[in-house]
């Protein structure tokens, strides 16, 4: 094997930490004593500064080229790629540690588009900007735990991603401006943040912060704290829109989120549930909306390629008059950009679905996803929307609720440590809602991507 794809070497030095969705949570720090020379990656991960083994730099990166076709893109409704887009993604990040007390971690991302038959939306291309750039000030004997203040442009996701994420499916991930704070036990994590997105702009180092929408809260995160297994989260969240847009029009909003998540595993089983209620104001009139969102799997360990069977049972409100000032349509708030599938059509607005998933392993390194949804509309009054808020379909008196049915496959294949080329084809079938509300073409969607995260 070519030395730069080598990996590392397991048997000289032991078990890397995992390559994580957040580079920042890496710790390579067990490379302390291991003599030079290092194989790739190895060499840039733990570079001593001095002579104290708290003192040390680790460098990283990512390349990441992706194909996407869509034939009748949004089921026809929106312009048609001529031969498809390219989406490239570079990334180069430097994670110093000063002491055990002071870090400074920046990470540079270029994310370009070429194809787009309308243009790159906002999430195809930020040519160049600083993804994260923060310092961190940590005290390691704060109440038998670690309490950290974490100060500027950061990357953040609360629980499996649901609420708020860094959107790693489209070609620009979402990133914040602000300050958060979070105390790390072995068995409870406390995390308070107060920040507004970042304000995404095609050219180089042109992103500002979004004035326009706000963020802040506290996310907290227990191990075992129930006399039975699984784990418990437990959350407040504010956010704030100036121009918010429903079918019930454009507004100032100011919601609150109040929601738990329980999820943890046990024998073959894997569990991840959550709830949520949200109440606040938009324009005059009061919001009160709801969630739920449950996952349950279980695995054949035994059997041949492992499979596991998951169901994914959803639903959110949707508002039921818009005449009437109230708003009654929940919002995901930063969500993952790819909520249902990576064709990343609708969003978890006003509707609810049936989505089951068949993983199989047939080797070591290949992993094979087969998944159906049955996707509905909650509110017959209140239209569908995509993962990011934008209106998809406006209800146009349509009394129906049933609108699409979507059909994944997905192959994904580890090269090496780091290194994974995946491929997907959705088909997607239109149904009574969408075809009595507009173009109802059939969907497709293939994607194939090579990553490499280092």
């Amino acid at each position: 094997m070519p030395v730069f794809l080598s990996g590392f070497a397991l048997a000289e030095i032991g078990e890397p930490p995992p390559i994580k969705k957040l580079r920042f949570d890496e710790d390579y720090s067990y490379l302390r004593g291991i003599p030079w020379p290092r194989q790739w990656p190895d060499c840039w991960k733990y570079i001593p500064l001095g002579n104290s083994p708290d003192s040390y730099l680790t460098l990283g990166g990512e390349i990441r080229q992706r194909y996407e076709y869509t034939n009748n893109p949004t089921f026809g409704q929106s312009p048609q790629d001529s031969h498809g887009v390219w989406l490239q993604r570079y990334s180069l990040f430097g994670d110093l540690h000063w002491n055990r007390h002071l870090r400074f971690f920046g990470q540079l991302t270029s994310a370009l588009e070429t194809g787009r038959a309308a243009g790159p939306s906002p999430v195809d291309e930020d040519e160049l900007e600083w993804q994260n750039a923060f310092f961190d000030l940590s005290s390691n004997d704060w109440s038998g735990g670690t309490a950290t203040a974490r100060i500027g442009r950061q990357e953040i996701v609360f629980g499996s991603g649901r609420i708020v994420d860094v959107r790693e499916g489209p070609n620009v991930r979402r990133t914040f401006d602000g300050g958060r704070g979070f105390l790390i036990t072995p068995n409870w994590r406390v995390d308070v943040v107060a920040a507004r997105p970042r304000e995404d702009r095609r050219g180089v180092f042109d992103d500002k912060t979004n004035d326009t929408q706000a963020l802040w809260g506290i996310y907290s995160a227990m191990q075992n704290p129930l006399p039975y297994p699984g784990n418990l989260d437990l959350y407040y969240l504010g956010y704030e829109n100036e121009n918010s847009t429903y079918v019930q029009g454009t507004a100032h909003e100011d919601r609150h989120s109040l929601g738990a998540r329980y999820w943890g595993e046990q024998d073959n089983w894997d569990w991840n549930w959550e709830a949520l209620y949200q109440f606040g104001h938009f324009g005059s009139g009061k919001i009160r909306a709801w969630t739920l969102a449950t996952e349950t799997a279980y695995q054949w360990p035994d059997a041949r390629w492992q499979p596991t069977l998951k169901l994914s049972v959803n639903i959110a409100s949707g508002d039921n008059d818009p005449e009437n000032s109230d708003l009654g349509t929940f919002n995901p708030i930063y969500p993952r950009g790819n909520y249902f599938s990576e064709a990343a059509v609708f969003g978890p607005r006003n509707f609810y679905n049936f989505h089951t998933f068949l993983y199989l392993q047939p080797t070591e390194p290949l992993a094979l996803t087969v998944d159906l949804n049955f996707f509905w509309r909650l509110e017959k009054e209140d239209g569908l929307y995509s993962p990011s808020g934008q209106i998809v379909r406006s209800p146009d008196d349509s009394d129906a609720h049933f609108a699409a049915t979507a059909l994944s496959l997905t192959a994904e294949y580890t090269l090496c440590r780091g290194l994974v080329f995946t491929a997907i084809h959705t088909f997607g079938m239109p149904e009574r809602f969408l075809r009595e509300t507009g173009p109802s073409e059939d969907l497709n969607f293939t994607e194939l991507t090579l990553q490499y995260r280092f």
